[in-house]
């Protein structure tokens, strides 16, 4: 496999000089137009990690995006999200293209100093999907996504005053609020290959709470499930509430449950020998998750039972 370096960018102005663009007009935040950005001549030997936010929208790019071993193509309109220290590689097209539109909003950090979105931004999980989950968009919604951008770029470039950040961050929030949305609606309007999805993680339980080997695997674990289901944890998680209201974590412990019940209605085995099968070390972790589960302990269900 080819040795790729990875150069990380400290701050936007840095980003900016690379890209064969202007100073930056505000040093912690800049909306930059897609095509006016150089790619940089090693592009495609480098990863890169950005120590500030990155959110754009794209399209004709002629590239491909890599995450770890993900890869994506983008030719439509995409929106995707990364974070501070995030690793992603790009491969550049045979073929640059001359229709490259779209904009890049990069944020520090810092911005966010002493404002409502310090902790919450965190809570938009967006920002831990991998590149192949990115938001398709409608003309609709692109457009109402620009016309946000515009609101951020007037704003920090009129007079900056003591409202400025406040009516920056609002702005910013709306626009990760309306890509929470969108990304809704295409948990909904994808819903074939999402239940695909859904399909194949009730499989994968099956099959691994069916396994004679689980006393030495012990537990499934969220990342376990998402790399085999060849998603992000984040990504599958968001997914699987928009379709069934619960968790990866909540529908391990389901799939946990119907088969701790089976075991305690149909064998003689004790509690302990049944959380040990399961894979849990400790029979009162199981005993624990039993009962919060059902209101029942495991002994209470079995006598049920008899």
């Amino acid at each position: 496999m080819e040795q790729r370096h990875t150069r990380r960018i400290k701050t936007i102005s840095e980003f900016h000089k690379l890209r064969g663009l202007p100073q930056p007009e505000h040093p912690l935040i800049s909306v930059v137009d897609y095509s006016e950005i150089q790619p940089p001549a090693d592009i495609s030997e480098t990863n890169w990690v950005f120590d500030f936010y990155q959110v754009s929208v794209k399209r004709g790019m002629n590239a491909k995006l890599k995450y770890g071993q993900q890869e994506y193509d983008f030719d439509e309109g995409v929106m995707f999200f990364i974070s501070p220290n995030q690793v992603f590689g790009i491969e550049p097209g045979a073929h640059p293209s001359a229709q490259r539109s779209g904009w890049m909003l990069l944020i520090h950090p810092d911005f966010f100093w002493n404002t409502s979105l310090a902790k919450s931004i965190k809570q938009y999980e967006f920002f831990d999907y991998s590149i192949h989950e990115a938001l398709f968009l409608s003309e609709k919604e692109e457009k109402t996504l620009n016309d946000i951008i515009e609101n951020i770029k007037q704003e920090y470039r009129t007079n900056i005053d003591k409202f400025s950040q406040n009516i920056i961050v609002s702005h910013i929030e709306t626009l990760l609020n309306y890509s929470e949305r969108f990304y809704n609606r295409q948990f909904i309007t994808r819903e074939k290959s999402n239940h695909r999805i859904l399909e194949r993680l009730e499989n994968l339980l099956t099959d691994y709470f069916n396994d004679d080997d689980l006393i030495s695997k012990g537990l499934p674990t969220v990342q376990y499930i998402a790399d085999t289901l060849n998603t992000s944890p984040k990504y599958l998680s968001s997914l699987l509430k928009s379709l069934t209201g619960q968790s990866t974590q909540q529908h391990i412990h389901e799939k946990l449950i119907e088969k701790a019940k089976e075991k305690l209605s149909t064998t003689t085995l004790s509690v302990s020998e049944i959380a040990y099968q399961l894979g849990f070390e400790h029979s009162q972790s199981f005993s624990k998750l039993f009962k919060t589960k059902t209101n029942l302990s495991p002994l209470e269900f079995r006598q049920s039972f008899n």
